[in-house]
């Protein structure tokens, strides 16, 4: 079998800074503290543990206690709730939106990458524990990003309006997803497995926030995976330091646009706002904005004073919300942090805030680009075999892909390059005789030659037609496994749901993530079920 890994680098699906950063080139090392080695992990914990104050441990652990209330936990996540009071105790974090039932596959991959490096840590670094978190992002209000899911190629989606934080959205209508989507499931155990976890998470909870926990906690709850909703008054209140600085000083946005600068040659992920903090109740979510010495809470009549809105912070800590901007200082500042867990886009967002944090007083953490995924099926993998292809193939994009078969079937170069070479020389020589003659013959040389040069090209691209032609059968059985391995294009992990695999090799899918994925390897992984 061909080699079951490919670097991000070369997998052809990572933007350049994304590239830049795996390769630590000099421009990005200001835009980060520590590059994800293992042995960078131990000034991280000593940074930590020395700015971490003792009495937030205390909250917080109380605090994810309380969520549990209800929940059946596992001793393993008991064990590490327990933990976080301990000031010998770290966390490795993650989050995702409360996407319907998972949504695509890479919410798994981001999971098992921080339990499987909250592991790698406790082997390294014996005297400390480590602790792995689920930040479920509670607070998004972009519904129309969650509200469904892909199974086999067929969209299923949730219906309903959202006007607040979706963690606090009533589960009503949900019963309706999960006829439909049972129907689609069949029968079978794997099947009424998968059917019983869509009824219990989503018909038997009033919100989205306890369903995803719920969700969460029966896919990972065994490993020792700590979920936490930080929509919440008591962590709320040990950041009101940072909403007030925000308020009076709107430090976030000076900040992030110097860095933004320094990132002028990538496509700058997100732009900060003159306030980067919405106003929240249960079905309200929008910006605040000072404006004639006043705070308008946007798209209502709702306005206060300064006094007046320091007094909202003050009494009600939890009608304040971080943006996109914000979010990952709340985190930083509730968590005992090391490590940050994110895919691309993630953390091309992250390198844009290392100057608000150091503002901010507060410990940038490590940011780890999470697991990739290619999920094939043994018989994907014997036909890839068969059809002579590498992992490397089939990540190229298709027309290359083609192209590149073409050229290796054919009898015969395809590659008109030593012919287009011969006739430049022969060009070079006739411009040489015409520049002692008159212009007129001059320009016709020069025409001749580019006339001649786009005719040799387009002979170049009739033949490769004409060899597709002749490998067709071959071509099209290549065309079909990379389709299927590439939905639309596009990654996998982007497309399918967990429940498509899960149906097929039920736990066998979990064990294998867990036993396959190496978070501190900056490779996407091949796994064949």
């Amino acid at each position: 079998m061909p080699s079951d890994c490919i670097s991000y680098q070369n997998s052809g699906y990572f933007t350049p800074l994304i590239v830049d950063y795996l390769n630590q080139t000099a421009n990005l090392k200001p835009l980060y503290h520590r590059f994800p080695t293992l042995q960078n992990f131990k000034a991280q914990i000593a940074e930590k543990q020395n700015s971490y104050p003792a009495a937030f441990r205390e909250v917080l652990s109380n605090t994810v206690a309380s969520q549990y209330k209800g929940v059946t936990t596992s001793e393993a996540t008991q064990n590490n709730i327990a933990l976080l009071k301990k000031d010998t105790t770290f966390t490795i974090t993650t989050g995702h939106q409360l996407n319907l039932f998972t949504g695509p596959l890479y919410f798994l991959y981001k999971i098992v990458s921080t339990i499987n490096l909250s592991r790698q840590l406790k082997t390294e670094y014996p005297e400390y524990d480590f602790v792995p978190v689920y930040w479920m992002a509670t607070e998004d209000h972009d519904f129309e990003e969650i509200n469904y899911f892909n199974f086999r190629d067929k969209k299923i989606q949730w219906q309903t309006d959202s006007f607040g934080p979706v963690g606090r959205l009533n589960t009503e209508g949900l019963d309706s997803v999960l006829e439909a989507f049972s129907k689609e499931l069949g029968m079978g155990n794997n099947a009424d497995t998968l059917r019983n976890l869509f009824d219990s998470a989503y018909t038997k909870h009033n919100n989205l926030a306890d369903a995803t926990r719920y969700l969460a906690n029966e896919l990972f709850g065994n490993e020792g995976l700590v979920i936490l909703d930080a929509d919440n008054t008591e962590l709320k209140k040990l950041f009101i330091p940072h909403i007030k600085n925000e308020l009076l000083h709107q430090v976030s946005r000076s900040k992030v646009a110097e860095t933004t600068e320094k990132l002028s040659e990538y496509n700058v992920q997100v732009n900060p706002r003159e306030i980067n903090l919405f106003y929240i109740e249960d079905n309200l979510r929008e910006r605040i904005i000072f404006e004639e010495d006043k705070y308008h809470i946007n798209n209502t009549e709702l306005q206060f004073t300064e006094d007046e809105m320091l007094e909202v912070l003050e009494k009600h800590p939890e009608k304040f919300s971080p943006n996109v901007i914000m979010r990952p200082l709340y985190q930083e500042v509730l968590l005992p942090n090391l490590c940050y867990i994110g895919g691309g886009g993630e953390i091309a967002y992250w390198l844009e805030l290392k100057s608000f944090f150091d503002a901010s007083g507060v410990v940038f953490p490590i940011l780890l680009l999470r697991n990739s995924v290619l999920l094939v099926t043994a018989k994907q993998a014997n036909k890839l075999d068969k059809l002579n292809l590498s992992w490397g193939d089939v990540f190229l994009k298709q027309q290359q892909l083609m192209n590149n078969k073409v050229a290796k079937f054919s009898e015969f170069s395809l590659d008109f390059s030593e012919q287009k070479k011969f006739l430049e020389q022969q060009f070079k020589k006739l411009n040489e005789m015409a520049t002692k003659t008159d212009a007129s013959f001059t320009g016709a040389v020069k025409a001749q030659e580019k006339k001649q040069l786009k005719g040799l090209a387009n002979l170049e691209k009739r033949l490769l037609k004409a060899e597709k032609r002749i490998y067709a059968d071959k071509l099209e059985r290549i065309a079909q496994l990379q389709d299927a391995l590439f939905p639309s294009q596009s990654l996998q992990e982007r497309k399918a749901n967990f429940a498509e695999f899960y149906l097929e090799y039920d736990q066998k899918l979990m064990d294998e993530l867990f036993k396959k994925l190496q978070p501190l390897e900056q490779e996407f992984s091949v796994i064949v079920l």
